[in-house]
């Protein structure tokens, strides 16, 4: 019986992966496909024509590329913010008790609680008194704002993870408290820091009321925004430059998570050996 258990385990792995995958898989065919194909009643993952054509006319329409250059300066900016925010707050979160943490607590749970659509005229009123309702600047300002609390809760959870003892026993040493932050705190936080930015730089990227309800001007759409153009004005979409595109807007967000995942396991073992 024991035999049959890592077997077992490895095809509920693959077909784990499958079902993960398969979305994706179906995407990659359908922008391969022609239109025709596509609005054929036969359903095949597998194309009977490969059609590369749909990727350039993806990028051709509707200022793809640079659409995707403006989603990649708010995400990037706004994870900066994020982390540049939360980290400390983090830490003051984690380690004070009393009726101050209670606050910040409550305020994170509070903040988590109610939908998009209730703040968005307030959002909206407030960037338009300040003349940020249009750019890119007041889109990273709010993307900061919605996606802060969340950051804050994880990496506050990271930091109470981390024993007091350490700090203790550098402080001891003669350390001041700024180098304690910087030689044992921080290095056990990489792990937490790098979740939290692939959490904040995917969430951004994929934003989409936010970038629709505060810019109106065409040079600054996000991609999420720049897609929904390849819907007619009667309804009708292009089925495969829509889902060659949806690819080509999927791809920075793998990048970043690959380049991240590596970080994320050499924090981990920066960790282990200092911890």
């Amino acid at each position: 019986m024991r035999t049959l258990v890592r077997p077992a385990q490895y095809a509920a792995l693959a077909l784990y992966i499958v079902f993960l995958g398969f979305p994706l898989l179906w995407l990659i065919s359908a922008s391969v496909k022609s239109s025709a194909e596509l609005n054929s009643l036969t359903v095949s993952l597998i194309p009977q024509a490969w059609h590369w054509e749909n990727y350039a006319q993806s990028l051709a329409r509707q200022g793809l590329v640079h659409s995707a250059w403006n989603s990649l300066v708010v995400a990037l900016a706004s994870t900066a913010l994020v982390i540049l925010i939360a980290l400390p707050a983090a830490y003051v979160l984690a380690r004070l008790k009393g009726k101050i943490r209670a606050a910040g607590v409550g305020w994170i749970l509070v903040s988590q609680v109610f939908p998009v659509i209730l703040v968005i005229l307030p959002l909206f009123l407030i960037l338009r008194t300040i003349g940020l309702t249009d750019s890119l600047v007041g889109l990273t300002l709010v993307h900061t704002t919605y996606t802060l609390p969340f950051a804050l809760w994880m990496l506050q959870g990271y930091v109470a993870a981390i024993p007091l003892d350490l700090e203790e026993a550098g402080s001891m040493d003669g350390a001041t408290r700024f180098t304690v932050l910087r030689r044992i705190v921080v290095p056990l936080l990489a792990p937490g820091v790098v979740a939290t930015a692939m959490f904040s730089f995917v969430s951004s990227w994929n934003e989409f009321f936010f970038a629709l309800v505060l810019l109106q001007s065409p040079e600054n759409y996000t991609l999420p925004i720049t897609l929904t153009m390849f819907i007619g004005g009667e309804g009708k979409v292009a089925l495969g430059p829509l889902a060659a595109g949806s690819v080509l807007a999927a791809i920075p967000s793998i990048v970043f998570f690959s380049i991240m995942q590596k970080k994320l396991t050499g924090g981990l073992l920066s960790g282990a050996v200092k911890g």
